[in-house]
């Protein structure tokens, strides 16, 4: 195993978490930190725990031991509201978005802004402008705002996505696959989203299996195998390849 120096007050750190799934042990006492304003890739097979971990860290499932720290201090969320209400906020392979839907309703959906008093009225306008601010954001250049999601780009998508996600003022966002169904170009406006959130103070964990996009977004990076942290290091020095050999390194 490769040693880090530890960062001193880590923003969001997980120690011995454990999650079992009656005979299979999916986290086996895995232990890992996300550090402010980073972006942290999290590599291994398919079943490794990955995506276990990122439902821990977002109140989506509870871990059966193990603690959970947010700003140094130890947090268990009661559901993903309670995460979401701390800043940390996830966007999932499939984007969670309703194709017949504009960009401004997919932004706003279950989340919409309503006038005060006994008749609640949506928003319309002050939604739009909230929209247009968000985007914007997250630097993206989009069609018009009433245009439906599903005559997007997969990219396109994705950015949608994730200002939905800011809208919630998210301080940490986890990103399980955000690129698997993108294309290179599409990637590319993707990568471009996640640093400008980056730059904007926004820390990402990312699971992605395109080791090029690892190299192209991450500082530092977590091999997870059986549950565990088979390995830790930076970015820097590391070619794709070395990435590869890397996991495959860890299945022996």
């Amino acid at each position: 195993m490769t040693g880090l120096l530890p960062d001193p007050t880590p923003l969001l750190r997980a120690e011995g978490i454990v999650k079992q799934f009656g005979p299979v042990v999916a986290l086996n006492g895995l232990s890992m930190e996300l550090r402010s304003g980073e972006v942290l890739g999290l590599l291994g097979d398919n079943g490794a725990g990955k995506s276990t971990l990122l439902k821990i860290l977002t109140g989506f499932m509870q871990p059966d031991s193990g603690t959970v720290r947010l700003d140094g201090e130890v947090v268990r969320f009661r559901d993903v509201q309670h995460a979401r209400s701390l800043g940390i906020d996830i966007i999932y392979q499939d984007l969670a978005l309703v194709d017949q839907l504009s960009i401004v309703q997919n932004i706003f959906l279950n989340r919409e802004s309503t006038t005060n008093g006994p008749l609640k009225v949506l928003r319309r306008r002050a939604m739009r402008r909230e929209a247009e601010s968000l985007i914007e954001r997250v630097g993206v250049r989009l069609p018009s705002l009433d245009q439906p999601v599903g005559s997007l780009s997969g990219g396109q998508r994705a950015a949608v996505a994730i200002a939905r996600v800011v809208q919630t003022n998210a301080r940490v966002l986890l990103l399980d696959e955000p690129l698997a169904a993108v294309g290179v170009r599409e990637a590319r406006i993707v990568i471009d989203v996640v640093r400008n959130l980056r730059a904007a103070g926004v820390s990402v964990i990312v699971i992605l299996h395109n080791y090029g996009h690892v190299i192209d977004l991450c500082e530092r990076f977590y091999i997870v195998r059986g549950g565990e942290i088979a390995e830790e290091g930076r970015i820097a020095g590391h070619t794709s390849e070395s990435l590869i050999a890397a996991v495959l390194a860890t299945r022996l």
